[in-house]
């Protein structure tokens, strides 16, 4: 006779999101409140101790002065998108784990860049099943969208992100005081992922990021922080409350332009960053909504204005690179990264979008190629 259990179980997680300044700073309480007496192990991005000297000592300072027990002097490990191309950062930060005898009662303080969560809260979810991480973004990417995810992993078979984990952080931390140590190009890159998220959602943050953009594009740190703010906020609640926190269907409907940005970061091996290669996707996405009906004309001028208002390059040459074969393959690895059918989501009105199942090769070879002639306009016209 067969026999079987059937049996339906939710968990429920809190996704909490801290807004401060200058974290380290003796009487700011938010980070000894939230580690109340608990093992802490603090692992910062190699970029950021080094473009803050005496950083790490304040950390160390701020331990002492608010009675936070860190397990040591904190540890300095690769940062920026080297962190993900293999498991050295992971494997070093599970190797301190595991010395310092953090548990599922405990903590990991990781503080860097987007990649660097991604490496680190990666070993986090691994060690002992899983120990409690919290996050503290320091760069305008990482505390407007990749920080505040649910999501980490490192690259590996030459993919993005094929080793990694959907995990709940204890916490995350977004210190503004930490931006000012970022050059121009670190404080543009996040914008495009309010751009992006205010294209999909809010219709009155797109309008606020066209009134800003002056200010946001020459680096104006309360302007920047209003802008982050707004997307960290549309990021989590999407993530907490569209139902599908972890993809487990066939689309990630915060994605537009990534499919694009995914392979041109591998392309031009990460001569593009994140932010940059998600600009060129973003727009090449609009056109190919554009020519397909679904996005106007007047608002893919202004999606692109915007874009190049704020600083970005919407083209990218090995966009043509061998005939764009390489470039098209994008698609299929982006629908292998989920499985299922391929889905990708695509403005239909600023604030509105819909879900699509396929892209004709001859649409983005068209976008693909207004795209390469408009640059050439630009650049031109500055010359």
């Amino acid at each position: 006779m067969d026999d079987s259990l059937d049996l339906e179980f939710s968990v429920t997680y809190r996704h909490r999101i801290f807004f401060t300044e200058h974290a380290f700073a003796s009487g700011n309480r938010v980070l000894a409140d939230l580690f109340a007496g608990a093992k802490v192990i603090p692992i910062v991005d190699s970029g950021l101790a080094s473009a803050r000297p005496g950083f790490v000592a304040e950390i160390t300072a701020y331990g002492k002065a608010m009675g936070v027990h860190f397990t040591r002097t904190p540890l300095v490990l690769t940062g920026g998108e080297a962190a993900k191309k293999d498991s050295a950062v992971v494997k070093a930060a599970l190797a301190a784990i595991e010395a310092d005898k953090i548990c599922r009662h405990s903590y990991v303080l990781a503080i860097g860049g987007g990649a660097f969560l991604d490496a680190v809260g990666f070993a986090a979810a691994t060690a002992h099943r899983g120990v409690r991480l919290v996050r503290m973004p320091t760069t305008t990417l990482g505390q407007g969208d990749a920080g505040v995810g649910v999501k980490n992993g490192i690259n590996t078979f030459g993919k993005k992100n094929f080793t990694g984990a959907f995990v709940v952080p204890a916490a995350v931390v977004n210190d503004l005081g930490l931006l000012a140590s970022l050059d121009a190009r670190g404080l543009r890159d996040g914008l495009v992922e309010a751009v992006k998220v205010s294209l999909l959602k809010d219709p009155v943050f797109f309008s606020n990021l066209e009134k800003e953009s002056t200010l946001l594009a020459a680096g104006d740190i309360p302007a920047i922080g209003r802008a982050i703010r707004r997307s960290a906020e549309l990021h989590a609640r999407h993530i907490a409350g569209n139902g599908d926190p972890f993809e487990l269907g066939s689309a990630r409907p915060l994605d537009l332009g990534h499919w694009a940005a995914h392979k041109l970061e591998s392309m031009t091996n990460h001569r593009l960053t994140h932010g940059e290669a998600v600009a060129v996707g973003l727009a090449l996405d609009i056109l190919c909504a554009r020519d397909l009906g679904y996005f106007g004309q007047e608002e893919a001028e202004r999606t692109l204005n915007l874009l190049t208002a704020l600083g970005f390059r919407t083209y990218a040459p090995e966009m043509h690179l061998d005939g764009g074969i390489p470039m098209l393959a994008g698609l299929e690895e982006f629908r292998e990264h989920l499985g299922g059918q391929l889905t990708l989501v695509l403005p239909t009105a600023i604030g509105k979008s819909i879900q699509v199942h396929e892209m004709a090769t001859a649409i983005v070879r068209r976008a693909t190629d207004e795209l390469r002639t408009r640059d050439q306009q630009t650049c031109a016209a500055r010359s």
